[in-house]
């Protein structure tokens, strides 16, 4: 499945500024390969289940482009801190799924992925669990609902939570310094819908999916100036858009 629409989200992590972005979306098997998709990247399991086999196993890597506080900083004293650079993380992911957890046709997945930046930009680490439930709602619609949390180590807290002393900074525009240290910085729910237009999920073709997210920062995330001064902990994402199934 190819797709493309549009995202309404947070203009950084920490932020109660929002803009639109662009909303790819890959997820599908090829050469045994399955691509999954992740926030703002992809994972590739490289185990082949057998089809209908009620336990799945997943191991393989995945890659997340980091574009946070990369562009699109609204607010203005935040904008004056300057502009980050752009994380390229990459790391293993695994996973099992449950096929058929309440009723033939769901299923339920837990997944965690470790992803070390290759770009020097943050330099650091995160890991992610996640667990997913997925279930269709008729022949041609289907939602999955999943909860995760994100862990970061001390580089990447300090590149993006923490505060310098910048001297040159109009009294306007300086928050109080602060140092961040790593621990988990997020935890979060998604809903994703899809709906395919000739009403069957299983012959491919066109479709329409939804995307709802809430997130909450936790730790030195929700504590650093750049959430609890100038944005929120409270974070919300909103996409839509189109998708082709071959």
């Amino acid at each position: 499945t190819l797709g493309a629409g549009l995202a309404y989200s947070a203009s950084y992590d920490g932020s109660d500024d929002y803009v639109f972005s662009p909303l790819p979306f890959l997820q599908g098997k090829l050469g045994g390969v399955a691509i999954n998709p992740r926030p703002a990247g992809v994972a590739l399991d490289f185990i082949d289940d057998a089809p209908g086999a009620p336990i799945g196993v997943a191991l393989g890597v995945a890659t997340r482009v980091n574009r946070n506080r990369v562009s699109q900083i609204e607010d203005p004293v935040v904008s004056a801190y300057g502009k980050l650079e752009t994380a390229i993380e990459v790391g293993p992911t695994a996973g099992i799924t449950i096929n058929g957890a309440l009723h033939q046709f769901d299923s339920i997945s837990l997944s965690v992925d470790a992803l070390w930046d290759v770009n020097g930009a943050h330099r650091g680490r995160t890991i992610t669990p996640s667990i997913t439930y997925f279930t269709p709602l008729s022949r041609g619609a289907a939602i999955g609902l999943s909860l995760s949390a994100r862990h970061v180590d001390d580089d990447y807290a300090d590149y993006y939570y923490s505060v310098p002393v910048i001297a040159t900074l109009a009294p306007a525009n300086t928050l109080p310094a602060f140092t961040a240290s790593g621990g988990f910085d997020k935890i979060g729910a998604n809903i994703i819908a899809g709906y395919d237009f000739d009403n069957d999920i299983t012959n491919g073709g066109l479709a329409a999916f939804m995307l709802v997210g809430w997130s909450k920062m936790q730790g030195d995330g929700a504590r650093t100036p750049f959430t609890s001064i100038r944005g929120s902990a409270d974070q919300w994402f909103l996409g839509a858009g189109l998708g082709y199934s071959f």
